[in-house]
């Protein structure tokens, strides 16, 4: 999740973190679907994987959204330590380093210590009270966020298994969905991380690509 909340306005969600989210979920959900045979099955064993398929989701997004409020507490609380890092310096060459620890390692290498004096100087005015390690108004969304994302991603996939009666065709157009949602979440990603976007998608396909052999081996 999102570090630091030191000074910094966060959103909710950034995007990476979204599409993460989706493909995590999207993951979970396909290789759930991928375990059944379609070979003779019948609408009891489709309504057990689908109730299968959503239990699992609901639980590891209701288990996401916990780990996502665990390291915004974790951010908050460092946040803290390195108040108190400041206030406690001896030297100002131990504020910098303070400081400094806790910022990306790009940013950090390129300020120079008068920066870093002017940032402690505004920081020896911040109280701890002010950024205790508590749980937010936006902490909370953000969980509410990972937890819809996580468990919004199973329903595309399992909705053809609702909608057709057929299961090895409710199959075929669920593994599609999966597919075409890899593309463009890896294509997303590729080029938010600015990283050859089509070959990160290609790589997600990949691996739905590889699920749905499973798919195909287990009698699909």
């Amino acid at each position: 999740m999102g570090a630091g909340h030191l000074g910094a306005s966060m959103r909710v969600l950034e995007p990476i973190e979204r599409i993460s989210e989706v493909l995590f979920g999207l993951i979970m959900a396909l290789t759930f679907t991928g375990s059944m045979s379609v070979a003779g099955v019948g609408r009891l064993e489709v309504r057990t994987m689908l109730v299968g398929a959503i239990g699992c989701n609901l639980a590891w997004a209701l288990i996401d959204a916990i780990m996502y409020l665990m390291g915004c507490l974790a951010d908050r609380a460092a946040d803290q330590r390195t108040i108190a890092k400041v206030h406690q310096a001896a030297t100002p060459e131990e504020a910098r380093a303070a400081i400094a620890d806790r910022l990306p390692s790009l940013v950090a290498s390129v300020l120079t210590p008068a920066d870093l004096d002017r940032v402690h100087s505004t920081l020896s005015k911040v109280t701890t009270a002010k950024t205790r390690a508590g749980l937010k108004r936006e902490d909370w969304l953000g969980a509410a966020a990972v937890f819809v994302l996580v468990f919004g991603s199973t329903m595309p996939i399992i909705v053809p298994f609702l909608l057709v009666q057929d299961a090895r065709t409710a199959l075929r157009i669920s593994n599609s969905i999966a597919i075409a949602i890899m593309l463009i979440a890896g294509y997303a990603f590729g080029h938010l991380v600015e990283y050859r976007p089509w070959w990160t998608a290609g790589s997600m396909v990949l691996l739905g690509c590889l699920l749905v052999a499973l798919t195909i081996a287990l009698g699909g």
